[in-house]
């Protein structure tokens, strides 16, 4: 998986407006199109950005959040779209939440990413 390193890609996909909320994070989603595509970046390929606020708690609480959505994200890339990009936006409650918990909101988050982007 991909991610998202420009301030550019991340403003692209939150402009778009689509999101999935879950309790302790938010999914924006945005379909890339073939003109979005920079460089060496394959249009079939999904691509990952991580919102971790400061209300989220401090540096060492916002890495240890930001560690656990990227292998979960890792995990259930598959679960996407390919030519997708999201951005996860960790809501302040992420912090307390078991591993397992955000484990299980992240699959249903991508299903329904995939579900929605089905239907539009």
């Amino acid at each position: 998986m991909e991610r998202l390193r420009s301030h550019s890609d991340f403003v692209a996909v939150l402009k778009r407006r689509r999101k999935v909320s879950c309790r302790d994070f938010i999914v924006h989603y945005a379909m890339r199109d073939d003109s979005q595509a920079h460089g060496s970046v394959a249009a079939s390929s999904r691509r990952v950005g991580l919102a971790v606020s400061k209300a989220v708690g401090n540096a060492v609480t916002r890495n240890a959040v930001k560690r656990r959505f990227r292998v979960l994200a890792r995990r259930y890339e598959d679960h996407l779209p390919e030519g997708v990009d999201v951005v996860l936006r960790a809501k302040p409650s992420a912090a307390a939440a078991s591993f397992q918990m955000l484990d299980k909101q992240m699959a249903s988050g991508f299903d329904a990413v995939t579900a929605r982007m089905g239907r539009d």
